[in-house]
């Protein structure tokens, strides 16, 4: 399946369903090498700090995810004056487990804090859903807060098992890979 060279992986993984369920004139996509103008970092900045990232290293990411555009799958949400104003991405994990299965593993959704009420979180969370299921996943899985807890049960996640976390010292946070 041929993918537009902007485009993150092909758009017929996009459910269509999802897309017509967002407020009129919003849009929902795979991630762009355009986007980086439009206001994806300040989307993630919700989450967390994003730290100094220039176009080309925005272009240097984006293009090693498009390279492996069959496990990593961002989208965005596209308000009407075409701004980024959701995102969220699914990575698929190849097991060994499970007859050489495939897990979803759901990271960064982020909304505009001036968009939020309008369900786009949902919306993300549907389409990421429907991404894990076309790709084969046997499981689609997320970590989160505890205050976020309601919101994924109302997404249709179960609460199960417990999130660990060790983080390495400050001086090896930068990538190396």
């Amino acid at each position: 399946m041929s993918v537009p060279e902007n485009l993150l992986f092909t758009s017929t993984l996009i459910s269509p369903e999802v897309q017509a369920a967002l407020p009129k004139g919003y849009s929902i996509r795979p991630l762009s090498s355009d986007d980086y103008e439009r206001g994806f970092l300040d989307v993630l900045s919700v989450l967390t700090v994003i730290g100094n990232i220039s176009k080309a290293r925005f272009l240097e990411r984006f293009f090693y995810l498009k390279a492996h555009n069959h496990e990593y799958f961002t989208l965005v949400i596209v308000s009407p004056e075409n701004r980024i104003v959701g995102a969220g991405t699914i990575f698929i994990e190849r097991k060994f487990i499970r007859n050489t299965g495939l897990v979803g593993h759901i990271e960064d959704i982020a909304v505009d804090k001036n968009q939020q009420g309008k369900k786009l979180g949902l919306r993300v969370i549907q389409a990421l859903k429907y991404i894990g299921a076309k790709t084969g996943c046997y499981k689609v899985i997320l970590d989160c807060s505890e205050k976020n807890v309601p919101f994924y049960e109302k997404c249709g996640f179960q609460k199960k098992e417990v999130e660990m976390a060790w983080y390495c010292d400050d001086n090896s946070t930068k990538a190396k890979l």
